[in-house]
């Protein structure tokens, strides 16, 4: 009974006991796989991951053939040489943008 005062308690106080899923804008990329990869000029690749995942794309961490898209910004590297042999499309920021809009 003690627990559940607290419980009850901390719900009173405002607590939230569920993670709100986080809200789409759009599903403009839905069923489309992001890898990040570089520096980009305008966005921490946390905000790019976001953007893509709001508007209904999912990001990994490693290039396969299942990528849809490599988010290459300055010094991309190792993840940019896999994407060119497997003929992966790689985008820059600005294309991204396009993509959403």
């Amino acid at each position: 009974e003690e627990n559940l005062e607290i419980i009850n308690r901390l719900k009173r106080y405002g607590l939230q006991f569920e993670a709100e899923q986080p809200k789409r804008e759009s599903a403009v990329l839905e069923g489309l796989t992001f890898v990040i990869t570089g520096t980009l000029p305008g966005l921490k690749r946390k905000e790019a991951a976001d953007l893509i995942e709001k508007n209904g794309g999912s990001v990994t961490g490693s290039v396969s053939k299942k990528t849809s898209y490599l988010l290459a910004g300055e010094d991309a590297g190792s993840k940019l040489d896999k994407a060119k042999k497997l003929d992966i499309p790689v985008i820059d920021e600005a294309r991204l943008f396009e993509l959403i809009s």
